[in-house]
């Protein structure tokens, strides 16, 4: 027993003692490991051969003799190929040595070996190997033979082409992509049968939808054919200012540029109507995503703020519905400069990009009306407000924190809000000018106060609501105008709301500010019937801050409300989705932390579907009036009877063929010329008419049989024309008259 310990041990302390002296060149990882599998095979090689001192000492002088062998070898191979070359160089060589050579091919052999060869192979480029060919190593040489041919290099279309893929693949994959296309998608269910037949019909009524498909079609016929006319609109012939007279969408004038005419004008709204409320849901979405919510919170947000019941009322008031860039704005700048409510402030994760950005979507949300866009504004200043103060004091009073800036986003900042300054003061000079010309047009208190909703509008629902419509009708009658009081959030974010106040993912000061938002916004919102019958609230802001005196209705500020109700929904869920991924940790004993087991996932959902649910709509979809085919070919100015504010929308969306002038027209006011015009027409054709037509160079009379009957213009479908210097043809259903010169 005692030989056998000596043999054990020898093979082991022998090759460390017969080491060269000198340094052995590089060898490639796998070496070492090589060595002592060697080592292992001759010992095993000598237990087998006999157990004696005698044959003991054959194989621990062969091993050094190999080890030797090795590293001369391996200055100039791989060493692999060397240890295999130099088995069969012994075995030819010393006889025996053979039984020892066999053994050690057989060791390297194994899974071992071949798992050195992999490492070592990996470890060699084909630099390497060009290297050697260059030294003058010819094709008999180990290391050619079992070196593997270098692959072909990728030509350069082929490394751009995987580039692109790969760029493509990740775009795709991307969380953002990913919540656009699926805003899109769900803003198409949601809203349907809008897309059914985008051509003939537009959703709740064909007045003021049809005033705005023309807004979007002046918008992008004049700014590539004229711009310098861009706010004296083909319309409201012949005021001046007339694109003003309402809330523009000017924002919209690119879509305007596809396309021309009616039917155009009609596809070109209802793709838009459809897109306002993805863009809503999307911008909710990183918003609460921004701030710091999981997936499923800032989905709920997005839903709440784009599905909410209250906006189904105002499916005939493109402005309204378009709030999305207020939400997307605001998360942009909140990435901007590296904050979020689960944050903080990360000076780390500042762009000065996203703030550029963000303020530019923000001017362009200001140029779609200013209804919305006012509140907006202000919200605004007061966010950069409170941010400067908190920052600056935190900066300077507070021992041992600072919190850098940089000149980048200072400049970004500064660009950006004089772009947004720019693009408010030059969409407000028109509608100043309106003012001037038309001072009743200003928005009187009286105005706002009879449009101010009580506090029971708000859980009170719009007939449009499919889930809630009905049960409200009673209440929407003790309403004195329900279609701008009827204000509901939504029952089901109402509870959401409630419940991320006590458990949620933000941080307790937070969820008392977005409650404090709430009822600020509530008060707000409820114009005279707020505190102090609006003396401390909505008349306050009215009579202090510039441009609230053209809003009409004080309850569209239910947007903010909806906002910050949404956020704590999300906190709420998103709390619960945490709870429900640390239970799957606990269960399966892993740290994972962004999955959860299917029933909590699928719970997770039940918010998303009640909000959905509760947005569900059954917003009628009237067919639009069709272009009388005379209008086509008229020349302006021109007078369309009979003349009515809501008739006059149909009028100005059968202008988009050409845009000729017409005196007709329909917006927020009536201008005065306008409305005794109407009066004047209503005893046309006679000698007074004709000659008032003559006066105000309009030429073109057309009266659309089908809507004149059983109006004050009856008469002028066939009254007599002698002597009054008319010439009348009939087309279909259109009367045409024509004034001659006198």
């Amino acid at each position: 027993m005692s030989n056998v310990s000596e043999t054990e041990q020898g093979p082991e302390a022998e090759p460390a003692a017969a080491q060269p002296e000198e340094p052995e060149p590089a060898a490639t990882a796998g070496e070492p490991a090589r060595g002592k599998r060697a080592a292992k095979s001759t010992r095993g090689a000598a237990a087998a051969g006999g157990k004696t001192g005698a044959s003991s000492t054959k194989p621990v002088k062969d091993a050094k003799a190999d080890a030797t062998d090795d590293a001369e070898t391996d200055q100039q191979a791989d060493a692999k190929a060397d240890t295999q070359g130099d088995a069969k160089a012994d075995a030819q060589a010393d006889p025996k040595a053979d039984g020892k050579a066999d053994v050690t091919a057989g060791s390297e052999s194994g899974p071992a070996a071949g798992k050195d060869a992999e490492q070592q192979d990996g470890a060699k480029s084909d630099a390497q190997r060009v290297s050697l060919v260059k030294a003058g190593k010819g094709k008999d040489e180990p290391l050619w033979s079992f070196a593997p041919e270098p692959g072909p290099t990728p030509g350069r279309a082929r490394r751009v082409a995987t580039r692109v893929g790969t760029a493509v693949a990740e775009f795709l994959g991307h969380e953002w992509t990913m919540a656009a296309v699926g805003s899109v998608l769900l803003a198409a269910l949601m809203t349907w049968p809008t897309l059914r037949d985008p051509a003939t019909t537009i959703p709740q009524d064909t007045a003021d939808p049809t005033l705005q498909a023309w807004q979007m079609s002046w918008g992008g016929h004049i700014l590539t054919t004229n711009p310098s006319q861009l706010w004296n609109a083909n319309a409201f012939f012949p005021d001046k200012y007339s694109y003003a007279f309402s809330d523009t969408l000017l924002g919209y004038a690119p879509a305007g540029m596809l396309g021309s005419g009616p039917v155009a004008a009609l596809v070109r709204y209802n793709i838009m109507y459809v897109l306002i409320f993805a863009l809503a849901f999307f911008g909710a979405y990183v918003l609460a995503r921004q701030l710091g919510a999981r997936p499923t919170g800032a989905v709920v947000a997005g839903a709440a703020f784009a599905y909410s019941p209250w906006r189904l009322g105002q499916a005939g008031h493109l402005h309204v519905l378009s709030i999305g860039g207020i939400a997307l704005a605001l998360a942009m700048l909140a990435r901007g400069h590296g904050f979020s409510l689960r944050d903080g402030y990360r000076p780390d994760r500042r762009r000065w990009g996203w703030v550029l950005a963000g303020w530019l979507v923000a001017a362009w949300q200001i140029s779609l009306g200013f209804g919305i866009g006012i509140p907006f504004v202000y919200a605004l200043l007061l966010a950069v407000l409170a941010t400067a103060v908190s920052w600056g004091y935190r900066h300077v009073r507070v021992w041992g924190v600072t919190r850098p800036f940089g000149w980048k986003l200072f400049f970004a900042n500064l660009g950006g809000g004089a772009i947004f300054a720019a693009v408010g003061a030059l969409m407000a000079y028109p509608y100043l000018q309106v003012l001037k010309d038309h001072p009743y047009a200003r928005r009187s208190e009286e105005l706002v106060g009879l449009f101010s909703p009580p506090l029971k509008g708000f859980f009170i629902a719009p007939p449009e609501s499919w889930l809630w419509g009905d049960a409200y009708a009673d209440a929407r009658a003790t309403l004195t105008w329900a279609p701008e009081m009827a204000l509901l959030p939504g029952f089901f974010l109402y509870g959401l709301a409630f419940a991320g106040l006590f458990v949620s993912a933000w941080r307790l000061k937070h969820r008392i500010w977005m409650l404090v938002g709430v009822l600020g916004t509530v008060a707000l919102a409820m114009g005279t019937h707020g505190p102090g019958k609006g003396e401390f609230g909505y008349l306050a802001l009215y009579r202090a801050l510039p441009g609230f005196d053209g809003i009409r209705t004080s309850g569209r500020l239910v947007v903010w409300t909806t906002l910050f109700m949404a956020l704590l929904a999300a906190g709420a869920v998103s709390a619960f989705a945490e709870r429900a991924v640390e239970l799957f940790a606990d269960r399966t004993q892993t740290d994972r932390t962004d999955r959860a087991g299917f029933l909590p996932r699928l719970a997770t959902l039940i918010p998303v579907m009640l909000v959905l649910f509760e947005g569900a709509h059954k917003t009628p979809h009237p067919v639009v009036p069709p272009t009388p085919v005379a209008m086509s070919t008229l020349q302006g100015p021109l007078m369309v009877l009979p003349s009515h504010e809501l008739f006059d929308m149909n009028v100005m969306l059968w202008s988009t063929d050409g845009f000729p002038k017409i005196v007709n027209g329909g917006s927020g006011f009536t201008p005065m010329d306008q409305q005794q015009l109407r009066l004047t027409m209503e005893q046309f054709p006679d000698v007074s008419t004709v000659a008032l037509l003559r006066e105000r160079g309009i030429r073109t009379v057309v009266v659309v049989r089908s809507q004149a009957l059983g109006s004050a213009y009856e008469r002028a479908i066939d009254a007599p024309i002698d002597g009054l210097g008319l010439t009348r043809t009939e087309q279909g259903d259109v009367v045409l008259y024509k004034v001659e010169d006198s």
